[in-house]
């Protein structure tokens, strides 16, 4: 079996992917508020992603 090498950034980029895609679809009623719903967790988990990462690396110096 192959073996996948992710980075931490590549591994949580994919959470937030579909996560975000599951999100938009057991919460919404209409497709387009599924897709809007699903595009606004992706970007609330980007910019979570970042936001954390930055704080590390202040912290750590």
């Amino acid at each position: 079996m192959p073996r996948m090498n992710l980075s931490h950034f590549e591994a949580s980029f994919l959470f937030a992917l579909f996560t975000s895609i599951v999100l938009g679809i057991v919460t919404k009623k209409t497709d387009r508020e599924r897709v809007v719903y699903g595009a606004q967790c992706f970007g609330y988990f980007l910019l979570a992603l970042f936001g954390l990462g930055w704080l590390m690396k202040l912290g750590h110096g």
